[in-house]
């Protein structure tokens, strides 16, 4: 099982799925691939499940499991996070993986931004994006910048605990929920009496959560934490629809203050093989702030993200991923697949290929006539 396992990391794996009557399949750059030529038995999945449970009490009960997480490890080559589950009566597991080494920024190919965001002294910072999109390596990332060039204490509340980190110039606290404290909430009550500079929330699932984590932000840490969000306005919407309609104008006023950022990402493919986050980066400014005041000034913040590019660092996911094609780094019509708005993603490719003499993709002659008619001919 190991050697699966090692030869799964070793041709890039990011996540294995064990399940009775199927093959062990493998995550790799975005597609599901088997592992083995035949098919696990229930006995098979059990067996493997029953070695990954790291408590005597759970094993036990195994039969009583319908969901359960934890982490496991291979010496030399990483560790999972594990969700293993019940689906058809039949035990299944999900495996992903966390390489040993902790990543920084450029390992990833993140935006130098984001250190600029670690770099923040207090207040939150959110990290969002749908399961899958690389939101625990990035918050790692930042963590790690943080450990290099601060001297902290950072106290991390996760479920599991999935990156290991080691104290270097800060003092890291993670505390495992379920084993090391009870719940996200009470961890986050636990926690500010622990003296933390930095706490990361591994996800803010509920009100209480987000109302804790606000009052930590407030009160002069930094906050970082995830939400299972596409974008910033988004996340802005399901924080503030979490709470009643009486409370909700205060809410507003509290995020426009506590808030320093959010990162929203999807990963796409990149031509080389492997890939990499898009990502919007909304950097709170004072016109952002009094449009999180104002319901009905919302929607204007994506134009003040695109905006704020060349002054605060600030990006749409479109501008980002124009980048990336620019860059040769991921393919065009990957990159429109992945746009928010696909039809204003080639026009904007287009003229950027026109203005410069070439390099952008070739349109439909629809759009040549249309972007005739803006040129005027």
């Amino acid at each position: 099982m190991q050697e699966l396992f090692k030869a799964a990391v070793e041709r890039g794996a990011s996540d294995i799925h064990i399940k009775a009557g199927d093959f062990m399949r493998a995550r790799i750059h975005g597609e599901l691939q088997p592992l083995t030529q035949q098919k696990l038995t229930v006995d098979q999945v059990k067996g493997i499940a029953l070695k990954l449970i790291p408590h005597q009490d759970d094993r036990d009960n195994f039969d009583k499991i319908l969901d359960y997480d934890c982490s496991w490890g291979i010496p030399g080559v990483g560790r999972f996070r594990v969700n293993i589950m019940k689906q058809r009566g039949s035990p299944m597991i999900v495996m992903r993986s966390i390489p040993i080494e902790i990543p920084s920024v450029e390992d990833l190919g993140l935006p130098p931004i984001i250190n600029r965001i670690a770099a923040f002294e207090r207040g939150m910072i959110l990290v969002t994006g749908v399961t899958g999109s690389g939101k625990s390596s990035t918050m790692a990332a930042m963590i790690n910048w943080m450990n290099r060039n601060k001297k902290l204490h950072i106290v991390t509340l996760e479920n599991p605990i999935e990156f290991l980190h080691r104290d270097n110039q800060c003092s890291i606290t993670q505390r495992d929920i379920g084993t090391d404290t009870e719940s996200f909430s009470s961890g986050l009550r636990s926690v500010l009496r622990q003296d933390p500079d930095v706490i990361l929330i591994g996800e803010m699932r509920d009100k209480t959560t987000i109302e804790t984590a606000l009052k930590a932000a407030e009160t002069g840490h930094l906050v970082i934490s995830t939400l299972h969000t596409k974008n910033s306005v988004q996340t802005l919407s399901r924080i503030i629809a979490v709470f009643e309609p009486s409370e909700q104008e205060m809410i507003r006023v509290r995020l426009s203050e506590s808030l320093q950022a959010v990162v929203s990402q999807r990963l796409v493919q990149k031509t080389s093989g492997g890939r990499v986050a898009a990502m919007e980066v909304m950097l709170m400014t004072s016109t952002i702030r009094d449009c999180v005041r104002e319901q009905d000034r919302m929607d204007q913040i994506s134009d003040l993200i695109e905006e704020g590019r060349s002054h605060y660092g600030s990006q749409t996911f479109d501008q980002h991923l124009m980048e990336l094609v620019k860059s040769k780094d991921v393919d065009f019509e990957v990159a429109k697949a992945a746009a928010n708005n696909r039809a204003d993603f080639d026009l904007k490719m287009n003229m950027l290929g026109a203005s410069s003499g070439g390099g952008g993709p070739s349109g439909t002659q629809g759009l040549a006539d249309e972007m005739s008619k803006m040129m005027g001919g």
